[in-house]
């Protein structure tokens, strides 16, 4: 008799070996005043991804930055741009975001009313699509939709600033997430943002964490470089 669980093992079984945990330098840790050395140095180093915070002030308790310094950040990156959208009505903005070199553009599961068809325009704009959720938002919202999300942003933290502490509870959303994710067969990639250091790194993709953002680990840390040397180490 096959039970749940033997399912669930043989499941994880046929998926294909994990890639490389990928770290994604959040940007609104950065010095704004010096915003081109530390995107260079971000190219320097062993960081996958750049991860871009827009925020509106109204879907968080913040403004960010706009457009315009995106541009400005897309023309010294060289690596994959990960813009993670905090705001009302992302709908509105899509088709602008990939004009501005967005690789992957990721909405908030509680800014759409439509998430399906903010989804299909996303991809229809040649991005991959993401979906983040607020750490109050059940894994099961996702159920119908999973196959169709390419990243799933776990927010590990509050959203709308940076160095909060890291919430607990994520652990169990990362093994809730992973499981649904085995059990569709989807090829959504899981990332955790918010209060990633080299204390809870390991932990984090031992539950199946595929990529983390850091923000003021990384540009608070003295030598910025060997902080992200050594997150890409302890995740490998």
């Amino acid at each position: 008799m096959i039970t749940l669980g033997s399912l669930f093992l043989l499941l994880l079984q046929k998926q294909p070996p994990p890639m490389s945990t990928l770290i994604a330098p959040s940007i609104l840790a950065a010095d704004f005043a010096n915003l081109q050395r530390d995107i260079e140095m971000v190219n320097r180093s062993d960081a996958d991804w750049f991860h871009i915070d827009i925020m509106d002030g109204v879907f968080v308790p913040n403004i960010s930055y706009g457009m315009p310094v995106l541009k400005a950040i897309s023309k010294h990156a060289n690596k994959t741009i990960d813009v993670h959208l905090m705001i009302i009505d992302p709908d509105r903005y899509i088709k602008t975001f990939a004009e501005l070199g967005s690789n992957i553009l990721t909405v908030h599961y509680e800014a759409c009313t439509h998430l399906h068809r903010t989804l299909q325009a996303v991809k229809d704009e040649g991005m991959q699509a993401g979906v983040a959720l607020n750490p109050h938002t059940n894994i099961n919202v996702l159920e119908d939709i999973i196959n169709d999300i390419d990243v799933v942003c776990l927010m590990s933290v509050n959203p709308g600033f940076g160095g909060q502490s890291f919430i607990d509870n994520t652990f169990v959303k990362i093994k809730q997430l992973k499981e649904l994710i085995v059990r569709k067969g989807a090829p959504t990639k899981i990332e955790v943002d918010g209060g990633v250091t080299d204390n809870n790194a390991l932990q984090l993709v031992q539950a199946g964490a595929d990529i983390l953002v850091a923000g003021s680990f990384i540009f608070k840390s003295s030598n910025q470089l060997q902080t992200i040397k050594e997150l890409k180490n302890i995740t490998r």
